[in-house]
């Protein structure tokens, strides 16, 4: 099943517009060491004003060079996340830094412990294969919460995890953590278990740290995400076209910054702008726009041959009410069948308002309706029954034939909140709200999951690297 918004002219233009963009406006790069690698590559820089300005012929280069298939490791290697290989992939949120503990109460700051909790989480929902911290800690040093975050979700989940990186110095340790694990700089190569994610600020500018970040990740080849988040009408221009076009040109940039770095590492299309709203003066996660935005950018993304990240399955609802249902439903259905890679992040509060297990619970129900509107139907021979109909025949029941008993589990998705009781037991079982049921599968997971532990080697390994990190950058 597939949906397609853009013709080929459509992307094409936006292609164009996005090139002439890069030549003619350029973007601004507080980064003199991947400044001098641009003009050495033919780009037109001013070093004084930090902006380049990159021609047609170094982007279409860079695009050709960029690494278009990667997969990321949990600390059981069997668990991984592939990118550019037809498969879908679902994320929790990297960090917030605020934390809610129950829908409709109030926020605290985010601590190292939600970290783990978080994790566990992560850890018990099946379609969440890439576990998010969900938690930018208030309670770390910034030189060390990266590194914090990462010890911590190493011990509490065994799947690949996904974290904000901070800057060059701890990123370093980050690389090391990995290395510990893996037992050797070749394993963490092969099986990587996270990745940096490079945000281009909108419109036109790179952050420093955020490619600084570049020079010691390559030491694995790890694989960058690329994602701009321009809003239209501010930080883009109020049309969907242009920010298209901007957000495009951004992401391309962004591409040419990682080949010059590592020539060959692998990218991924972070296609994920966002309208602004004019009457609340706040970013809109999910409105009709959002389901637009995702289908096109994961269609240009697609275009370039490279994995594409989309924000949909968000909504900008506070609990998993109704709003949260048709705003993460309708998007992140559209945006699985346009073909992106991985969707998110799931768990968010929300604009960016906090974490929220409850949400994260919520959103990975709509996981499971989605894949299963979305799986490969069966039509071969076997499947059409026709010898079970000619035995029912005119008039009968299948209810209590052999062929239902082996395929009522295959052919139909029993979802584990969504209510199908009979009016009468509903009432009777306490008439429970899609958000009483979120909050009891919480607490159950919490209560009862717990992850496959660490092991005694792979702890210490782990510790001793966050030792290092905390006497040396403190």
């Amino acid at each position: 099943m597939r949906v397609q918004l853009l013709t080929a002219d459509q992307i094409a233009r936006v292609h164009e517009a996005s090139l002439s963009i890069l030549a003619e406006v350029g973007v601004h790069l507080p980064h003199p060491e991947v400044l001098s690698r641009f003009a050495d590559s033919g780009a037109t820089v001013d070093h004084d004003a930090q902006r380049v300005r990159i021609p047609a012929e170094l982007v279409e280069r860079c695009i050709a060079s960029a690494g278009k298939q990667f997969a990321i490791y949990g600390r059981d290697i069997a668990k991984a996340a592939r990118f550019g290989c037809g498969e879908r992939n679902y994320n929790s949120i990297a960090g917030e830094a605020h934390w809610i503990d129950r829908p409709g109460g109030k926020r605290r700051p985010a601590v190292l412990a939600d970290v783990a909790t978080a994790s566990r989480m992560g850890d018990a929902l099946e379609h969440i294969n890439l576990v998010g911290a969900m938690t930018d800690p208030q309670d770390v040093p910034p030189a060390l919460k990266c590194i914090e975050v990462m010890a911590q979700m190493l011990k509490h989940t065994t799947k690949p995890i996904h974290f904000w990186f901070h800057d060059r110095a701890s990123a370093k340790y980050l690389v090391d953590m990995t290395i510990a694990l893996r037992g050797s700089e070749s394993e963490a190569r092969e099986f990587p278990i996270c990745y940096p994610f490079l945000e281009p600020i909108s419109p036109l500018r790179f952050p420093f740290n955020g490619v600084d970040v570049l020079f010691e990740t390559a030491r694995l080849n790890l694989p960058v995400p690329i994602g701009p988040m321009a809003q239209m009408g501010l930080s883009a221009p109020c049309s969907l076209a242009a920010t298209l076009a901007q957000e495009n040109a951004e992401i391309l940039a962004g591409v040419c910054v990682t080949q010059l770095i590592q020539p060959g590492v692998p990218v991924m299309y972070g296609g994920i702008p966002h309208a602004f709203d004019m009457r609340t003066t706040q970013l809109i996660f999910s409105g009709p726009e959002q389901a637009l935005f995702g289908v096109a950018m994961t269609e240009i993304g697609k275009h370039y041959g490279l994995p594409v990240y989309i924000n949909v399955g968000l909504t900008d609802a506070k609990r998993p009410d109704a709003q949260a249902g048709l705003e993460a439903g309708i998007t992140l259905m559209l945006g699985a069948a346009a073909g992106a890679d991985i969707f998110g992040h799931m768990g968010i509060s929300g604009v960016d308002q906090a974490s929220s297990l409850d949400l994260l619970v919520f959103q990975n129900e709509v996981i499971g309706f989605v894949e299963n509107v979305l799986r490969e139907m069966d039509f071969s021979d076997e499947a059409f029954a026709l010898d079970v109909v000619r035995e029912v025949g005119p008039g009968g029941s299948y209810i209590d034939t052999d062929h239902t008993a082996l395929n009522f589990r295959r052919a139909l998705w029993f979802p584990k909140l969504l209510d199908r009781q009979f009016y009468d037991a509903w009432l009777t079982g306490g008439a429970e709200s899609l958000e009483d049921r979120c909050r009891l599968r919480t607490e159950d997971l919490l209560a009862t999951h717990e992850p496959e532990p660490i092991s005694e080697d792979e702890a210490a390994a782990i510790d001793e690297v966050l030792r290092a990190a905390r006497r040396d950058l403190s």
